[in-house]
């Protein structure tokens, strides 16, 4: 039997929505890894390096020869962090080894882009680069200080806004409960503000998330108060309530959510807030998921 012809570095992570790409390492780690709510990168295996350009050539050529590639994903959690030239000669190479391939995506921290330009992320668009999924996570910048984001509303707009004039398509996470509840107003307020703003192709919320505990995060934001089920529900409408999306795909499906709520924004926003304010009144026939469906 031929061995896979990737060797990746455990745990990976990837999108939902590219569960059936092929996840192609250009890099280990996150180069930020300061998010006091990230668990994803934090053990002594993922400490961030950009991998040897070479090894990540050949594997593309090896996975061409092996597999039938329609999507691939960059990972890990910033592949975007690589200068231009390595991105542009890993998307060449795909294009050369995966003719069947119809999109590239990778995830994307808005400080990456800050010394790449519009014409920049152009050439990685012509050359493949379809999607990049943009953690913001809030959209206020006292929530995104008190958990050591290091971005603030302008630097995610600056970012969102590069990528889609560049034609690359945006998928937009926010974090439900972020701000605990002591924020939670200004948190939903002030991320439905800069969606506004930037006009993603896609949005998505997930719940704030401890598998291994609140230690970490609670270093830097000691007084945060958990919001309980109905208050997460009520954190959702007020987003939704705030959001003027023109055309944008809306997904509530993560496995963290209690509340699975799919449309498109803005056709759909009567719909998922009778369903969210539905939840909140009587979340006994609102479908929820159970605590044990939320496993992550």
């Amino acid at each position: 039997m031929t061995d896979f012809p990737i060797a990746y570095i455990e745990p990976v992570f990837r999108p939902p929505s590219e569960a059936h790409s092929l996840i192609l390492p250009v890099t280990n780690g996150c180069s930020w890894n300061n998010c006091s709510f990230c668990e994803m990168y934090t053990q002594e295996q993922k400490k961030f390096r950009a991998r040897d350009e070479r090894d990540v050539l050949e594997d593309i050529r090896r996975a061409g020869e092996q597999l039938i590639v329609q999507r691939v994903f960059l990972a890990d959690g910033d592949a975007l962090v690589l200068p231009t030239r390595r991105l542009l000669a890993i998307l060449s190479a795909i294009g050369e080894y995966m003719p069947d391939v119809e999109r590239v995506s990778s995830y994307c921290l808005p400080r990456n882009l800050r010394k790449k330009t519009v014409g920049e992320l152009k050439e990685l668009a012509d050359a493949g680069l379809r999607m990049a999924y943009v953690g913001c996570e809030s959209g206020d910048d006292e929530v995104l200080a008190r958990v050591n984001k290091g971005e603030t509303f302008e630097s995610s707009l600056s970012a969102l806004d590069k990528l889609g004039q560049a034609g690359i398509a945006r998928s937009v996470m926010i974090l439900n409960g972020l701000g605990g509840r002591s924020l939670s107003g200004q948190h939903a307020d002030n991320s439905a503000r800069l969606m506004n703003a930037a006009q993603p192709e896609f949005l998505s919320t997930l719940v704030v998330s401890f598998p291994q505990g609140e230690a970490r995060f609670r270093r830097a934001f000691a007084d945060y108060q958990p919001l309980g089920q109905q208050q997460l529900f009520i954190e959702v409408e007020r987003l939704l309530q705030g959001l003027e999306l023109r055309d944008a795909v809306f997904r509530s499906d993560h496995a963290s959510n209690y509340l699975v709520l799919k449309g498109t924004l803005g056709a759909d926003k009567r719909r998922l807030l009778a369903q969210v304010r539905a939840a909140i009144e009587q979340p006994q026939d609102a479908g929820l998921r159970q605590e044990w469906q939320r496993g992550l």
